[in-house]
């Protein structure tokens, strides 16, 4: 590969892992063909993008960005791929299902949410990420829980008293 052509690799794998914000390595070195585009027919399906990529153009990508990639650059031996989504957990979730009936694609690291998570132990823990837009949700649904509490006791409250005068017009005709 030239080195033109190099520069411009590691120029699209910077732009790429900026526009996700984050990303998974993974080994895919035990799997057959078969099994290679079956990975690939899941991901799309998901919305998730496979790049297979070399390790070395990978760190020169990672070096030019401005977060400070180094606890990842440990994780860069053999082959590498890597699978960015916009949402967080979908990939560790790809990952475990489709690693049921074989040992890979095999975890080597991922940054995700602006946390570095090394080891393919650290799987379970990605899949119970929740996006950025999940725990905004999760806040706000615990901030409007008091207060439609109050508007359902009010109005529950109105009913009874409404019921009980009724009842007491109603009694002295």
């Amino acid at each position: 590969m030239k080195k033109e052509d190099k520069s411009i690799v590691i120029e699209q794998l910077a732009s790429t892992i900026t526009t996700y914000g984050g990303f998974y390595i993974t080994d895919l070195t035990a799997l057959n063909a078969a099994d290679t585009s079956n990975l690939r027919r899941r991901c799309f399906k998901d919305g998730v993008k496979l790049v297979v990529v070399k390790n070395t153009l990978l760190k020169k990508a990672l070096e030019s960005l401005d977060t400070d990639f180094e606890p990842i650059y440990g994780s860069l031996k053999g082959n590498s791929a890597l699978m960015f989504s916009t949402v967080a957990n979908v990939p560790a979730k790809l990952i475990k299902e489709f690693a049921k009936d074989k040992p890979v694609p095999a975890l080597k690291a991922a940054y995700v949410e602006e946390s570095f998570y090394i080891g393919s132990d650290q799987l379970e823990a990605l899949i119970h990420i929740k996006s950025k837009n999940e725990l905004i949700g999760d806040v706000i649904a615990l901030l409007q829980s008091p207060a439609k509490n109050v508007v359902s006791a009010l109005q529950s409250g109105g009913n009874i008293l409404h019921g009980v005068l009724k009842t007491l017009g109603e009694r002295e005709n």
